[in-house]
């Protein structure tokens, strides 16, 4: 700066603080206090009254970290304003504290950039709001522990007994209370004066303060103190509030305590320990195997409900009933049952199908999620995982009317899981390759990095660390992680960069005619098209130690983009789909690894499941058999496919089984009479007559080949097949009715949606027209205009008659110059703007608009008035 510039003045008001910044600076500020911008203030006056609020400054104190949060708590008990000497006075004490010093311009420009602090070094200012919510007060006693200053607490207290403590204390009598409490504010902030008059002071009397020093700062005291209690009181080292009730003022506490605010300022988070390391090989593969088995339990889950499963509770949801058929279908756990069961949800793959009975069924997205290649099946399920708010966790406990919270039901939603799971995640990918981390150190890092406030704090905390250690068990099982690290693909989800090459793992070598990685696919952040990783965004309150503090959650496009990256690292990792099972003598089929689609659909339907792990076995029986025949195969068709799709020689006695079904196949034929049964063979229409189990069906002869009930066709089917017959279903032109299993989908129905805390991050299109329009509306409200001739009194918009305005208006136009007018829009709100008038037409002015970016026709009688914009410089 030369010698004639004069240095910018102090800013007066956050406003004017708030008016020195850049774009740059104000587009920080919008993006982490996203309330602000909603609705777009127009003029930044409004901006730094929206900052001030109280909800939106709890709400930016609630996102500070808790070095952040200490330092606003400091300036909160320090002068106002406070120098940044003082405040590094505040934080490190009087010994100083090196680390305390290097991290508290990181603090300090924290605040400042929320909008908390204002001001430069040498006259710090915390915004008048958050000061009243962090200096101590009697209802509301300050993190710091300190009480209230020496002015504060005797506020109250008679100027006679203000007195006595001055002579006491040995200082000289003054003539008014004001002066008689400088003086004493004096003594206690002078360190080697009271330093003298402690030393004066008994041991037993100093262990009164010492029980006081770190908070709460009250206590209570009888009628008739005590000797060592009525020393301090008549020192004013012990100030009385109240009837029996005394306070530590805040300037003796700041000398005992040698200068420091906080007991243990806490300037570094806590490290994210290691507690076990594996080989990336291993974590990956673990990882790998965890992905297809996460797989394999959603398809089997929608499979069971292929043909609509539960209903839907009254008020919405699983019932507690059908969540424990359905851990036991997938012989899981019923926690680890609800969490499969949203995920499904949360991807749009399992929806209610709105009917009049309403149930659960898979969507049609669930058929091209099956046609999908898996690693990208994966990819979709972990993408609804990382962004969703739905919690299962939660599932089981009680809302806050004590109902219980159900899976699929209402009031799992939680605005934070998003959050907390890619918070965990960064912690875990900012560890060594291999290394996974203890819970305890997650937990306490996180609790570091958000320590709310309030009274929902304990209640919070204990959600957001419930949300950590879901996540990391969530993690482990949808094989983001493996052996509790994270691995490559979990990693790319993330948007991380990707590992050295030289610590990636070889996978196996690949089945013929598969395609290596390198073929597939180059591996994320080496070049590969699409490989470009998302660009993260800065937050001042993560600038931490570990590179990936400063990642924010993932924009949709971006988290899009990583989770296909984590895709194409998973696919080589993935075991090849076989087409061949091994049949054995015992009526059962072997799968030593994950089969193809068509092979598995059609093995599903012509067998049961036995036993699932590292190969599944299938069991053949009359009822699956029939199942395939059901579904419009022949005996010729199911010999053809086992010969086709057996590594070993069809077994005789699954050849004869299938071919002793088929023969009584389709041989009753049940229709609608209610329902009838025909067949051919009269004999066994008699046997089925003659049996007694048969009774329940309330069967009658009509034909000596027809008999019919009462009962529905399905019903019948379901008697006829107990007793031991194979029915077929017939049509009303008699031809048999094929089933499918997988006939029922509920109509389309979208994934739902996240519910989000607050108004969304503005994106940058927003901002950058947020921002030039509180840039136009600071100058239309901001411009110095020159002094009209005859000023209205009391008006704030220019007043000029209708010839005086359209003379202006009209000269502006030839010269270029810019006007300031006062307008009445049509529903008589008035605003005042600075326009340049273009043309002046039929009664109408085109202007650009400066406080609206933008070229605006305005009626001139809509126009109050015209002034003329002051030079600039004068």
């Amino acid at each position: 700066m030369s010698s004639d510039e004069k240095p910018a003045p102090a800013p007066r008001s956050l406003a004017e603080a708030l008016r020195a910044r850049d774009d740059a600076s104000l587009a920080a500020l919008l993006r982490s206090r996203p309330d602000l911008i909603t609705p777009v203030p127009t003029d930044l006056t409004q901006l730094a009254t929206r900052a001030g609020t109280r909800a939106s400054v709890v709400r930016a104190l609630e996102r500070l970290d808790r070095f952040a949060l200490q330092t606003a708590e400091a300036l909160a008990v320090a002068g106002d304003p406070a120098t940044y000497a003082e405040l590094l006075g505040l934080m490190a004490g009087d010994a100083g504290d090196p680390a305390v010093a290097a991290a508290l311009p990181r603090a300090v420009a924290t605040l400042r950039e929320q909008a908390l602090v204002w001001g430069g070094d040498d006259r710090l200012r915390l915004v008048r709001t958050a000061r009243e919510l962090l200096a101590p007060s009697p209802q509301h006693p300050s993190p710091t522990g300190l009480g209230p200053t020496v002015q504060e607490a005797t506020a109250g207290m008679s100027p006679g007994r203000i007195q006595e403590i001055l002579t006491t204390a040995g200082l000289p009598s003054t003539h008014d209370s004001v002066s008689a409490v400088a003086a004493l504010t004096a003594l206690f902030t002078d360190r080697e004066r009271m330093a003298t008059l402690l030393a004066e002071v008994p041991a037993d009397s100093l262990d009164v303060l010492e029980r006081l020093l770190w908070g709460p700062p009250y206590g209570q005291v009888t009628a008739d103190p005590a000797p060592r209690l009525r020393l301090l009181l008549d020192r004013g080292l012990l100030l009385p509030t109240a009837p029996g009730t005394v306070v530590l003022p805040r300037e003796v506490a700041l000398h005992l305590r040698a200068g420091r605010a906080h007991r243990a300022p806490e300037p570094l988070p806590p490290a994210v320990e290691a507690a076990a390391t594996h080989r990336p090989q291993v974590v990956d593969a673990t990882a790998a195997g965890q992905a297809y088995t996460a797989l394999a339990t959603v398809e089997e889950l929608l499979k069971d409900w292929d043909e609509g499963g539960p209903n839907v509770l009254r008020a919405g949801g699983l019932s507690v009933r059908d969540l424990k058929r359905t851990a036991v279908a997938l012989d899981v756990s019923e926690p680890v049952a609800a969490f499969w069961v949203e995920l499904a949800y949360a991807a749009g793959l399992l929806a209610s199908d709105g009917e009049a009975d309403e149930r659960y069924a898979a969507t049609p997205a669930y058929d091209e999620w099956l046609d999908r290649p898996p690693a990208e099946r994966w990819a979709q399920l972990a993408e609804a995982w990382v962004t969703g708010t739905r919690t299962p966790g939660l599932v089981g406990g009680r809302d806050a009317k004590d109902r219980t919270l159900s899976a699929l039901g209402p009031g799992l939603d939680r605005s934070a899981a998003p959050e907390v799971r890619h918070r965990v995640l960064t912690l875990l990918a900012g560890l060594p390759e291999g290394a996974a981390p203890s819970a305890e150190s997650v937990l306490a890092r996180l609790r570091w990095e958000r320590p709310l406030r309030g009274p929902q704090r304990d209640q919070e905390h204990d959600l957001r660390s419930r949300l950590a250690q879901w996540t990391l068990s969530e993690a482990e099982q949808l094989g983001v992680t493996g052996r509790g690290a994270l691995c490559a693909h979990g990693r790319a989800l993330l948007g991380a960069p990707p590992a050295p090459a030289s610590a990636r793992p070889v996978p196996a070598q690949p089945a013929a005619g598969r395609k290596t990685p390198a073929q597939e696919a180059p591996p994320v952040g080496r070049g590969g098209p699409g490989d470009k990783l998302p660009v993260h965004r800065h937050h001042p309150s993560a600038a931490l130690s570990d590179p990936l503090a400063a990642r924010e959650p993932l924009s949709p496009a971006e988290q899009a983009t990583a989770a296909a990256a984590a895709a194409r690292l998973l696919a080589p990792l993935l075991p090849a789909p076989l087409d061949h099972v091994l049949l054995q003598a015992d009526l059962t089929a072997v799968a030593p690894g994950p089969l193809q689609r068509p092979l598995a659909e059609m093995l599903g339907v012509l067998a049961d499941v036995e036993s699932k792990g590292g190969a599944t076995v299938y069991r053949f029986t009359p009822a699956s058999v029939r199942r395939a025949l059901d579904a419009g195969r022949t005996a010729a068709d199911l010999h053809a496919f086992l010969a086709e799709h057996s590594r070993t020689p069809v077994p005789q006695p699954l050849a004869y089984l299938i071919d002793d079904v088929a023969r009584r196949h389709g041989h009753l034929r049940v229709g609608a009479a209610s329902a009838y049964v025909r067949c051919d063979d009269d004999a066994l229409l008699n046997e089925i007559l003659a049996d007694k189990r048969s009774a329940g069906l309330r069967l009658r002869r009509l034909a000596p080949t027809l008999l019919a009930t009462q009962a529905d066709p399905a019903t019948l089917l379901e008697g006829l097949r107990a007793m031991g017959y194979a029915p077929a279903a017939e049509s009303a032109e008699g031809d048999v009715l094929i089933t499918r299993a997988d006939s029922y989908r509920t109509p389309p129905r979208t994934a739902p949606e996240p519910v989000p805390e607050g108004p969304p991050a503005p994106d940058a299109t927003l901002l950058s027209a947020a921002i030039r329009a509180i840039r136009a509306g600071d100058l239309a409200s901001t411009a110095p205009r020159k002094p009209a001739a005859d000023p209205v009194a009391g008006g704030e918009l220019p007043r000029t008659g209708a010839a005086e305005t359209l003379a202006t208006v009209q000269a502006a136009v030839l010269t270029g110059e810019a006007l300031w007018i006062g307008y009445v829009n049509a529903e008589g709100a008035a605003s005042q703007r600075v326009i340049a008038p273009i043309r002046v037409e039929g009664g109408f002015v085109t202007a650009y608009d400066h406080t609206a970016d933008e070229v605006r026709t305005y009626p001139l009688h809509r126009i109050t008035g015209v002034a003329e914009l002051a030079d600039e410089g004068s």
